[in-house]
């Protein structure tokens, strides 16, 4: 199988600098050991104004059968021939992604220190792959190769038999990748990704550290790659368990990425048992079970935990079988997997598992999957946004998703001083952004509501001092009209009965 990488240049800055980035000088013919086989690195051209190499991977057909058990092409299940006649010495696919990454290893890393400014820049790149699977055809390989700034993509078919095209094209493409923006580590890792998706198959067994791989060489592109889905299901051989986790991990890079942050700053869950509350898990328990009743007094049956962290209200709210749909949000792959081993997801009943759920998604931002349910609760939430970002969160609740009812908790300020052990003028968390007064809380709640067409009502959660009030502070939201329709049902239902 074959690979040719090719660049252009000038006197000042000659395309032979291209041995520099790849590690690989052009006047040398250097051959690799690989599991499978040798791969060679030759420069065909190299000229200052035009340089190419190639990859030329030889594989050990033996050594192919003995490390492949048996298996066929690429560990799959064929027919027993297909251990000894295959298309894997000749069509590119993981094989060649791996001896890429072991030949060019500093490369895809973006590693020059001889000219560290060439490797950190775009170039003029002509990539060629002469004969690569594609399953899915030419439209495939353009969609996987077109969003990624490249300026040609051109998939052309190869016929099954030059000789006798009434048989029409074979499974392989000519693929020629054109572009002047993209550097030669992205181009690399790009093709170390997308060639083994593209064939559909790998030579190896794929085992968990294939996530941090994946996301490693789709950093900056794979995250917001229109086939992500598709990418990451091929790449990590279909494993149900893999793709999940990888998906979950890339939409925490897209969320932060859209937000300008590192994905620490997002991936943040606060675990409860960290509050600097003087007594934390009587008053988390207070808060939870001045929730409920509330959740229960307005007769919601499906309800969604925004922000519901490691997941101790979905514990609860699954104990009550009134509530036969229970949504659990968060941004944090972190909080849902932590949620997921709390409640036994992977061992909960079929009737028990069909009431909850667990999504990653940010409340900044609009989510279809939110809108239709009865009940919506933002407990202890709010504090740990950005004041300029709570708009968005208003929004994404109350004008987009339009639960019936919102329960919102949120830390009294005025109660800190009664905390001991937490310093004057700091709040209760590190994390939190700001902590208000009861009169800023109630502020903020009537004006959301009257922007939104919502009822608030207020009740203090702990024990209520009677000069700064309870340590947590509850707004009841009810969509205007709704209180009285209940009323009504609930008294034809009466009547019926």
């Amino acid at each position: 199988m074959f690979l040719t990488i090719s660049t252009t240049g000038t006197p000042e800055r000659p395309a032979t600098d291209l041995g520099f980035l790849l590690h690989k000088h052009p006047e040398r013919a250097q051959a690799f050991s690989t599991s499978h086989g040798i791969a060679h690195v030759l420069y065909p051209e190299a000229t200052a104004e035009r340089c190419t190499a190639a990859l030329l991977l030889e594989v050990d057909p033996v050594a192919l059968v003995r490390r492949g058990k048996g298996k066929g092409r690429g560990g799959a299940p064929d027919a027993a021939l297909a251990q000894y006649v295959n298309d894997r010495p000749y069509a590119a696919s993981s094989l060649l992604a791996v001896a890429l990454a072991q030949v060019f290893k500093t490369a895809l890393h973006g590693q020059c220190r001889a000219l560290p400014e060439r490797a950190a820049a775009p170039l003029p790149l002509r990539i060629e792959v002469p004969v690569l699977p594609a399953r899915g055809g030419a439209e495939l390989v353009r969609e996987l190769f077109g969003p990624l700034g490249w300026t040609t993509v051109d998939a052309e078919p190869v016929a099954l038999d030059a000789e006798f095209p009434e048989w029409g094209d074979s499974r392989y493409v000519r693929l020629v990748l054109e572009g002047e923006g993209l550097r030669l580590a992205d181009a690399l890792n790009q093709l170390y990704v997308l060639l083994p998706v593209l064939d559909d198959a790998k030579h190896y067994w794929v085992a968990p550290d294939e996530v941090d791989k994946l996301l490693r060489a789709g950093d900056g592109w794979l995250a917001a790659h229109p086939r992500r889905e598709l990418i990451t299901h091929r790449y990590l051989a279909r494993r149900r368990s893999l793709a999940r986790e990888a998906s979950e991990r890339l939409e925490l890079v897209r969320l932060a990425e859209a937000d300008g942050l590192d994905v620490e700053d997002v991936d943040n869950a606060v675990d409860e048992a960290s509050d600097t509350e003087q007594r934390p898990v009587p008053l988390a328990e207070h808060r939870r079970a001045a929730i409920l009743a509330a959740l229960r007094a307005a007769g919601a049956a499906r309800v969604l935990d925004l922000g519901c962290g490691q997941g101790q209200l979905v514990q609860a709210l699954l104990k009550d079988a009134r509530f036969t749909e229970i949504v659990g949000v968060d941004v944090s792959v972190r909080a849902l997997a932590v949620a997921a081993r709390r409640l036994h997801l992977d061992r909960m009943g079929e009737r028990q598992a069909a009431r909850v759920k667990l999504i990653q998604g940010s409340l900044a931002y609009t989510d279809k999957r939110l809108g239709g349910y009865d009940a919506a609760v933002l407990s202890e939430v709010i504090e740990h946004l950005d004041l300029p970002r709570l708009p968005a969160l208003e929004y994404a609740v109350f004008g987009a998703a339009r639960p019936r009812t919102v329960v919102v908790t949120t830390p009294n300020v005025e109660y800190n001083v009664r905390w001991e052990t937490l310093p004057a003028g700091h709040v209760r968390h590190g994390d939190h952004r700001f902590e208000w007064t009861r009169a800023e809380f109630r502020e903020w709640a009537d004006a959301v509501a009257g922007r939104y067409g919502y009822a608030v009502e207020f009740a203090p959660v702990g024990a209520d001092d009677p000069e700064v009030g309870a340590p947590t502070q509850m707004a009841v939201f009810t969509r205007a009209g709704e209180g009285d329709e209940q009323t009504t049902t609930k008294k034809q239902e009466e009547d019926r009965a």
